[in-house]
């Protein structure tokens, strides 16, 4: 029995998990949920699943859950949230969170010898090398949860040690392929919240409408496969039924496919090696038709173009790439500012950045804090 430990256990992959977990209670056993605000939620999973222990945003939650669960260890905030991912008894910490919060407990979770199912992209995004180096060094592994990585690290299983020749990362292209830049001009709040294929929490779903999300998935790639950015392709493919492929040296390509549902990825990380059954549909190609392929346009959604740029320049540009996008993105969806509003402010703000070696965490948090301190 796999013990399993949830940061983000109110979110769209958290419960899609614990979806899982309930299905096979023999497989798995939930040793500690986080959650940020949603604590009613979080209440009903710890009467489900009854964990060791919990960990919610603010004090006055946990006071008031250690009132309703007084043998439960409740701990709160950001130091909660490592102290968790670093003392749990557990075999792997399923990364959930939503954006920047997620680096340090991931980097926690790996120096106490955990494995990671990695659903959060921002602690490769930012922590990159840091991350991986650290993984090494304590022999952990790092399964991807997200759908386009879930699919390349499938298609290397048993090939990890052939030449790579290309990534081919697949994007649905989101809610608004096609469209000008004077179109994009014109997006509303509920039309970027309305993704053609997938559901998502809301930040994702708004980095999928601008193609940020596609940016950081390359970021991410390029540190997951050790991979050149150069040799890491994004393919609009809209019927999102591939979800990624890997070509050899002798031009073999191995594809992922499948249904679009997060599920799948998500059994396979907590499982891996096995698979087990589910209950998600299989393909029908025969109503589907046809699949289809276009080239991405990076002159209309800038931030994949600029993600690429900040993979290549390194230093302290990712960190500045994704503290922008962060906070930018709560913005739109608070209707402060213009969709296209996003991608031209971290086009000004990258511009204007002078880059710095990253030696550690202390200066990815501080790259962070001085982004987020202009644009706030």
């Amino acid at each position: 029995m796999k013990k399993i430990s949830i940061l983000g256990s109110t979110g769209s992959i958290g419960t899609q998990a614990l979806d899982i977990i309930s299905k096979n209670r023999d497989k798995f056993s939930v040793k500690a949920l986080t959650c940020g605000k949603r604590v009613e939620l979080l209440a009903k999973q710890i009467e489900a699943f009854r964990p060791e222990l919990v960990c919610v945003e603010d004090e006055k939650d946990a006071l008031e859950l250690n009132k309703r669960f007084p043998k439960l260890e409740v701990l709160w905030g950001e130091s909660g949230l490592q102290e968790l991912a670093a003392k749990t008894d557990c075999d792997m910490v399923l990364n959930a969170l939503v954006g920047m919060r997620g680096l340090v407990p991931t980097y926690e979770a790996i120096k106490s010898g955990k494995d990671i199912a990695l659903a959060n992209k921002e602690t490769l995004v930012t922590g990159g090398k840091l991350i991986i180096d650290e993984a090494k060094k304590n022999g952990v592994s790092i399964i991807p949860v997200d759908s386009e990585h879930s699919a390349i690290f499938q298609a290397l299983q048993g090939n990890s040690d052939k030449d790579i020749k290309r990534i081919y990362l697949t994007a649905s292209g989101g809610p608004f392929r096609g469209y000008t830049l004077e179109q994009l001009e014109e997006v509303t709040l509920e039309q970027a919240l309305k993704h053609p294929n997938w559901s998502m929490g809301n930040k994702i779903t708004i980095d999928s409408a601008t193609m940020m999300n596609k940016g950081l998935e390359v970021i991410e790639a390029r540190w997951l496969f050790d991979v050149e950015p150069e040799r890491i392709e994004v393919i609009v493919h809209k019927e999102s039924i591939i979800h990624s492929m890997v070509e050899y040296k002798d031009h073999s390509i191995i594809a992922q496919l499948g249904v679009p549902d997060m599920r799948v990825p998500i059994s396979y990380a907590l499982t891996y090696p096995e698979r087990i059954q589910s209950d998600v549909p299989s393909v029908d190609f025969f109503s589907l038709g046809s699949l289809t392929f276009e080239k991405a346009d990076t002159k209309v959604f800038k931030c994949l173009k600029m993600a690429y740029e900040a993979l290549e320049k390194g230093k302290s540009y990712p960190v500045v790439l994704n503290a922008a996008n962060e906070v930018l993105v709560q913005q739109f969806l608070e209707k402060k500012i213009s969709f296209i509003d996003i991608q031209n402010t971290i086009e000004r703000v990258m511009n204007e950045h002078v880059p710095v070696n990253i030696h550690g965490l202390s200066d990815i948090l501080s790259i962070d804090n001085e982004i987020r301190g202009k644009l706030e």
